[in-house]
């Protein structure tokens, strides 16, 4: 009776099997403006003139309460899993 081996899959490249690294400070710095500018923008479009008459500190924290977890948790994975398709589509 004759033994049966599965076949290998076939190799892929080392390179497409490595994983991307983490951003350089400048490409994090893009990433972090993309992110913050049209968000501050948006935020200040909708509740800007719910908050017109605050004081400049208070619109502040209320501004950054709201943008930042908008940034951080919904902006900013997105942002590094399109980064990855980037530079992984380049690299291949």
């Amino acid at each position: 009776m004759s033994e049966t081996r599965p076949t290998p899959a076939p190799q892929q490249s080392a390179r497409a099997l490595s994983p991307v690294g983490p951003p350089t400070k400048h490409q994090l710095a893009l990433m972090i403006w993309i992110a913050v500018f049209p968000t501050l923008t948006v935020l200040n479009l909708t509740i800007g003139p719910w908050l017109r008459d605050a004081n400049p500190v208070l619109r502040t924290f209320v501004l950054a309460t709201v943008a930042v977890p908008i940034v951080i948790y919904g902006l900013m994975p997105r942002l590094h899993r399109v980064r990855v398709r980037l530079l992984t589509r380049t690299a291949g």
